[in-house]
């Protein structure tokens, strides 16, 4: 037994009212019935009835008639016209400077920001201060940046700045319910409810071909709606306010005929190689179809101009894979060709659908099959298969009504409930204001956390599907703290080093002062502190700070001034070392360094002159008795402060000396007594006799160098 089912669609354009009757015959749509009423008067404008009791006529006189045929009808499938969509693109940026890397949720907020924009945007144009008043059936995005560059994903990115540009598509809301008023007032209740480009590219294009980029236009009188498919889905939708009257305009303005009669002339082009037509003056006139195709040719260009432009602005700005035409203006000569043309595509990417490329659908032959059926067809069979549902959901327990033309996610339903994520996002904690070293700085205060959403009591992301009846909790996230930031926090973790000095080991830490009184690295700091932070990095900070203070001292270069000059004397000096090493005391020191330090030496008188090869004596060698002196005689006087020096003695860094040179005159032999000890032996009567060179002398006479002396001593008379 077969099973038989019968199906009333109708299909509410701007210019006329069509119903359809189909059967579903054992899985087989088969059209048994068409209708077509035009309205009395202007009551649809751009998809959206403006006059419900005019179209109400409209539908109760097409559901009489079909009534004689078909018996009584009591429910009907409709479609919201794709015309009434809006399509808005918007950018949402957030500042992510030190945050974490991006996350999927993240993300997802950004873009639930963009498409609320844009929802915003839809309610403007349309002069509603309320945004929710308008369904989102869709959105993709166009585009992520970061930092102003476009990027492929914005997952486990850092920088400054982090976007998303999305096109999103709304329905308003209104558009439902006036169809559901126009319904009701016909007598009729709504069995399903489809959107116009959904019902078309359920029937033309099945879900294994969306992964094709593929651009759906349906032509009628004075709308074409476009809908793109890609990855699987439907992306976007559109409309652009030109289409089939254009070209009858045109056809009217060449010809001068009127609307009517150049519409009955537009649709005979096609099957008739000549026009004959009566203009509004009476003359008629026989055009030949190829000349009356060429006249119109800048109508039928300016109409797959903008189809084109609207195509690719919701298309990413590329051409898809393939163009399907459907609906009465597809028909249009050239359009396929030139739409083509504008597009840069292959000519056979571009064509026109009528009903044959239906699968599982049959046409009585009573019925035309021409492409203006597709969505007719197409509502009847999609909103029986894939209805589109009314689903209600509470969000913090009001309840939203959603318009389920895709799957519904929490994020839908939050948009629904014109909750702003942006106010519910934590604010981020206050900020400090300090100052290091004397110079400004910020610390910024912890993020604010995103809001806690739950769904049914658990925890939920967003986009987690919903089902009819869910209950939605959205929580405002918790506020960053205030910085929780130590003034070793500021430091670089190798200020502080482990030092052997002398053998002995040291802690090294930067010397901290927090407003102007001691502090430690291990204070929190607070709101307008004023911090000080000295590092110990130097040998000469080391030294000091430990009170090695005699090794800095000795370690300066050795000075004395001699009659008014500085002299230096690198030899004296102390040396500091680094690990064995020679090091100044601007040497950087680092952790684990032995430090030590040899002293200096302190030199005499006599080293000091004979570094800088001075004498302050004169001296001869000269023979006495036998053996060799050296009679020594001062050339100079040495005094320190006014004091003599002697030549053993010592000069410290930082003496100043005075040399003074003095007459010596020749050496004479009574200078040898002050050289020689002399003994008088103990046989000598007291007389002696002094002998130079073996002759006998007195103590003045003159001696020089290698003279030899004797004193002779006579023996005493028994």
């Amino acid at each position: 037994m077969k099973n038989n089912q019968k199906i009333f669609a109708l299909d509410i354009g701007t210019r006329s009212v069509v119903g359809i009757i189909l059967e579903e015959i054992d899985g087989i749509f088969q059209v048994s019935d068409i209708l077509i009423e035009e309205h009395k008067k202007r009551a649809m404008l751009d998809g959206q009835i403006h006059d419900v009791p005019a179209v109400a006529e409209v539908i109760s006189s097409i559901k009489v008639k079909l009534e004689t045929k078909h018996g009584p009808l009591h429910k009907v499938c409709v479609a919201a016209a794709g015309r009434a969509l809006k399509t808005e693109t918007a950018l949402s940026t957030s500042i992510i400077k030190g945050k974490p890397l991006l996350q999927k949720n993240d993300i997802l907020h950004l873009e639930l920001s963009a498409v609320q924009q844009a929802q915003a945007m839809a309610a403007e144009s349309e002069n509603s201060s309320k945004d929710y008043h308008y369904y989102c059936v869709g959105y993709s995005v166009l585009f992520y940046r970061l930092d102003g560059e476009e990027i492929g994903s914005l997952i486990d990115q850092q920088g400054e700045e982090a976007s998303v540009e999305i096109i999103a598509t709304f329905l308003p809301r209104v558009v439902v319910e006036s169809l559901i008023a126009a319904l009701t007032r016909a007598e009729l209740e709504m069995e399903a409810l489809t959107l116009e480009p959904i019902a078309a590219i359920n029937v033309l294009i099945p879900e294994s071909m969306r992964r094709l980029n593929v651009a759906l236009v349906d032509i009628g009188a004075g709308t074409s709606d476009i809908a793109i498919t890609n990855i699987g889905t439907v992306i976007a939708y559109g409309m652009v306010p030109t289409a089939g009257d254009e070209i009858t305009e045109a056809i009217s303005h060449e010809f001068l005929l009127d609307f009517p009669l150049a519409e009955q002339a537009k649709r005979g082009l096609q099957s008739s190689g000549e026009m004959t037509v009566t203009d509004i003056l009476g003359f008629e006139t026989n055009v030949p179809s190829l000349e009356v195709i060429e006249k119109i040719s800048p109508a039928v260009n300016h109409l797959a101009g903008e189809i084109s432009k609207e195509i690719l602005r919701l298309n990413n700005g590329k051409p898809p894979q393939a163009v399907m035409l459907v609906g009465g203006g597809s028909l249009t000569p050239g359009l396929p060709v030139q739409l083509a043309s504008s597009l840069q595509l292959p000519a056979n990417r571009v064509a026109v659908r009528g009903v044959d490329a239906i699968q599982n659908v049959t046409v009585s032959d009573e019925v035309t099959k021409g492409p203006e059926l597709v969505t007719p067809i197409g509502i009847a069979i999609a909103a029986k298969q894939a209805p589109v549902q009314y689903v209600t959901a509470y969000v913090n327990d009001q309840p939203v009504r959603l318009f389920e033309v895709k799957d519904l996610t929490v994020g839908d339903c939050i948009l629904a409930a014109g909750l702003k994520l942006s106010k519910w996002h934590g604010t981020p904690g206050k900020g400090y204001f300090v100052s290091v070293n004397g110079q400004d700085i910020t610390l910024p205060g912890g993020h604010g956390l995103p809001p806690h959403i739950e769904r049914n009591g658990e925890q939920s992301e967003l986009d987690e599907t919903i089902q009819n009846h869910d209950r939605i909790s959205v929580q405002k996230g918790q506020d960053g703290s205030s910085p929780q930031v130590t003034i070793g926090d500021l430091v670089d973790t190798s200020s502080s080093k482990q030092i052997v000095i002398d053998g002995n080991p040291h802690l090294v830490t930067p010397l901290v002062f927090r407003n102007n009184l001691p502090g430690s690295l291990e204070e929190v700091i607070q709101d307008r502190d004023v911090i000080r932070i000295e590092l110990i990095d130097t040998l000469l900070d080391l030294l000091t700070h430990f009170g090695y203070n005699e090794w800095l001292e000795g370690s300066r270069p050795y000075r004395i001034s001699i009659n008014g000059v500085d002299t230096f004397f690198p030899t004296y000096c102390g040396k500091l070392f680094i690990n064995g090493m020679e090091a100044k005391p601007s040497a950087k020191v680092k952790n684990a360094d032995v430090i030590s330090f040899k002293p200096g030496i302190t030199p005499t008188v006599k080293e000091i002159l004979a570094k800088k090869q001075l004498t302050s004596e004169s001296a001869i060698r000269i023979t006495f008795n036998g053996e060799e002196v050296y009679l020594k005689k001062e050339s100079s006087r040495i005094t320190r402060n006014s004091l003599k020096l002697e030549r053993d003695d010592r000069l410290f860094s930082g003496d100043s000396i005075v040399i003074e040179e003095q007459q010596t005159g020749s050496f004479i032999f009574q200078d040898l007594f002050n050289s020689v000890e002399i003994n008088m032996p103990t046989h000598s009567n007291g007389s002696f006799v002094l002998l130079k060179n073996g002759v006998e002398t007195t103590f003045y006479e003159e001696i020089q160098q290698g003279d030899e002396l004797e004193i002779l001593w006579p023996h005493a008379s028994r």
